[in-house]
């Protein structure tokens, strides 16, 4: 493998996003017009970046903030199955304080180690990379340079994880936010993480995290 970075960056803000509604199904919602402002700034982020290809979800969603990236560099974007978001189960398209609860008991319980956590009728933190990770090295495969993922929040943070070790600090994505990493030897090493403020159970402290 001769990939330089991996670029893996959230999606844009949806409505979903912003009425705090647990969206983890594809297609899901579009963005929103704050979400394609989003998506127009990150393209213009990683314009001058030497990135080789460009991948996301199978939510369009990730594809729409994928977009403006792969046009900055004259390429398509390249749809990938298994880097969706976590599956939600009984909670999806639901929103308000004890939903969002709901799903802050089995994500928190994630980052104590607890990766058989399951949400209702959902996934688990393992369901997720046993579908993410194999993706992500069919996507490396024979790369080169940077390549982007466009995916979603907890997935990304999922995998970022697990390629950099449970032990090391990981946080909440933004809308549009990036983990950037580059291999060191057989593994990865973080090189920049965009974070935001925890999610909790009051939904005033900020949008669903799906």
């Amino acid at each position: 493998m001769s990939v330089t970075r991996l670029i893996m960056a959230r999606h844009g803000e949806t409505a979903a996003n912003a009425q705090h509604v647990l969206d983890s199904r594809p297609p899901g919602a579009p963005l929103n017009e704050r979400g394609l402002a989003q998506a127009a700034v990150l393209g213009e982020r990683l314009g001058a970046d030497p990135i080789t290809a460009v991948h996301a979800s199978v939510a369009v969603r990730a594809q729409q903030t994928a977009a403006p990236v792969a046009a900055a560099h004259g390429l398509d974007v390249q749809v990938v199955d298994g880097i969706h978001e976590v599956f939600c189960g009984e909670l999806e398209g639901r929103s308000g304080r004890d939903a969002l609860k709901s799903f802050m008991v089995v994500y928190d319980a994630w980052w104590t180690g607890d990766l058989d956590a399951r949400l209702p009728g959902g996934e688990s933190a393992h369901d997720v990379r046993e579908r993410f990770l194999p993706a992500l090295d069919r996507i490396l495969d024979g790369a080169s340079g940077d390549v982007v993922l466009v995916s979603h929040g907890a997935a990304i943070r999922l995998a970022a994880a697990a390629l950099i070790g449970d032990t090391a600090e990981t946080r909440f994505l933004p809308n549009a936010g990036l983990v950037v990493l580059r291999p060191d030897g057989a593994g990865w090493v973080l090189e920049h993480w965009d974070s935001a403020p925890p999610v909790t159970g009051d939904v005033t402290a900020g949008g669903a995290p799906a």
